[in-house]
């Protein structure tokens, strides 16, 4: 097993890893709307959130020798199913062709009051 670890994405201030890889696979730890270079959230919409914590799911990744284009299996904890539309909405957008397997999970209010939480399962190195 090996940990993954980027100044790209925000550091874990808990007593977990920002991901771990083994077996060809890497397991991203959830990840919320921060933005590492400041720390602080990104803008208050659903939008500026989904894209900054899909931001941090492709840093993480990209430390791991693979990319977005190799999710398996993503999760998505949303603080309220009233704005999944604009989610998906940018999740499409941000992934294009590629639909790995999903699980959208409403939540009570996340830490913080964030609006989403992305977590994802990805190959390592060549796509195919």
């Amino acid at each position: 097993m090996q940990t993954v670890q980027t100044d790209q994405a925000p550091l874990p201030l808990g007593h977990y890893s920002q991901a771990m890889a083994h077996g060809g696979l890497v397991f991203v730890s959830g990840q919320l709307p921060i933005n590492p270079a400041t720390g602080a959230a990104a803008g208050p919409s659903i939008e500026e959130q989904m894209e900054q914590a899909l931001a941090n799911v492709a840093a993480i990744l990209e430390a791991a020798d693979s990319g977005l284009d190799r999710m398996l299996k993503v999760t998505i904890y949303i603080a309220d199913m009233a704005l999944w539309g604009r989610a998906n909405a940018v999740y499409a957008r941000v992934l294009g062709e590629h639909k790995p397997a999903r699980a959208v999970v409403p939540t009570l209010p996340l830490h913080h009051d964030y609006l989403v939480e992305i977590e994802a399962i990805a190959a390592i190195g060549d796509a195919s």
